[in-house]
């Protein structure tokens, strides 16, 4: 059996300017993803957002993506596949 070809994986952010993809770091990309979400926030309220979790996931999982979502992003757009 040969082994599959795979592509490398990514080791630190990339950061999308001007159409092209640039290592930044940790730092830089947190903050560019955090104004991003003040953005939406700001623009559409938390209607901007969803939040969907995994069944297989853990009862505190869950719970708190959708403290998250409710508490941080304030959506109550919340789903799961959980009843399925």
């Amino acid at each position: 059996m040969a082994l599959m070809s795979r592509k490398p994986r990514l080791t630190e952010p990339l950061i999308r300017e001007n159409g092209e993809l640039r290592p930044a770091t940790w730092e830089e990309a947190l903050t560019k993803v955090a104004a991003g979400f003040a953005a939406v926030k700001e623009n559409k309220g938390g209607e901007g957002f969803a939040i969907f979790s995994c069944s297989k996931s853990t009862n505190e999982m869950n719970y708190a993506a959708q403290k998250f979502g409710r508490a941080v992003l304030g959506t109550n757009n919340i789903d799961s596949c959980n009843r399925t």
